[in-house]
């Protein structure tokens, strides 16, 4: 194998399908390990990987070894595996909070670490990852790293220093959006639209605005203006916005966000 997953949800799914799809690996070399035997079998289903519930084996059948356990496991995990992982081996974390120097100290040796923060739009080809790296990763190691993480979406180095930023701009954004949908379609129905028309409405707004923001290259209150003409439907709504402070409790949802990972 030259791919392994320790933790089987959600995410390591939604990369497997990604490193298939785009035939960075096939699955025969993929493996991946789980407590839930559920969770694995269905991954198998899906996707015809290798699966056991054992995180050694994992560890020591793959060359490049994912940590997509949640972040509390991390410690547990870590110390598990730990000796079966040599300096050759390629180490992608995805977990928000877990800094390289806690991850070089758990490990207590020299290990080439890749630290990652994708976002669950991964699912539909769409993430968005924020990627550090620790001194012993070559550029090459790097190279491939990118190679594996933008099989799923956009990829994007950034420093360590701004890892928390990335959770709460990308990586627990999409609950924010996704509130933001809900609440757009709830109004249309409160208007008199069917139900699932208005989630279609609602969430193609969405899609094309955001489309037009990455196509563009104009500011996203350069393209507000031009959707708000003088003493129109759409100046009025941004008026009741701004009185209900929308961008102000949105920045202060992220500050959260932030101080949560700096406590992970």
């Amino acid at each position: 194998m030259k791919i392994g997953f320790i933790g089987c949800g959600n995410m390591a799914r939604a990369i497997m399908g990604g490193l298939i799809e785009k035939k960075v690996f096939t699955p025969d070399e993929i493996i991946a390990s789980d407590a839930n035997e559920a969770s694995l079998e269905g991954a198998k289903a899906k996707y015809n990987i290798n699966v056991t519930t054992d995180n050694k084996q994992t560890a020591k059948d793959s060359q490049v070894v994912v940590l997509s356990v949640k972040p509390q496991h991390y410690e547990a995990v870590i110390a598990e595996i730990k000796d079966i992982i040599t300096e050759d081996k390629l180490i992608i974390t995805i977990a928000p909070g877990k800094t390289l120097s806690w991850l070089e100290g758990k490990f207590g040796k020299r290990v080439k670490i890749v630290r990652t923060m994708p976002n669950t739009p991964a699912l539909v080809g769409e993430g968005m990852t924020g990627v550090c790296c620790n001194e012993n990763v070559s550029k090459e190691d790097m190279a491939y790293a990118l190679k594996i993480i933008s099989s799923f979406g956009k990829a994007e180095i950034v420093s360590e220093n701004i890892m928390d930023a990335v959770v709460a701009v990308s990586g627990s954004s999409p609950a924010y959006v996704f509130m933001l949908i809900e609440a757009l379609a709830d109004g249309a129905v409160n208007a008199g639209m069917a139900r699932n028309a208005a989630y279609k409405f609602a969430a193609q707004a969405v899609l094309g605005s955001a489309k037009m923001v990455l196509e563009t290259g104009k500011h996203p209150g350069e393209l507000k203006d031009m959707v708000c003409s003088p003493g129109g439907t759409t100046i009025a709504a941004v008026e009741v916005l701004e009185d209900n402070r929308f961008r102000a409790s949105i920045m202060k949802a992220m500050d959260a966000c932030v101080e949560i990972c700096k406590k992970l």
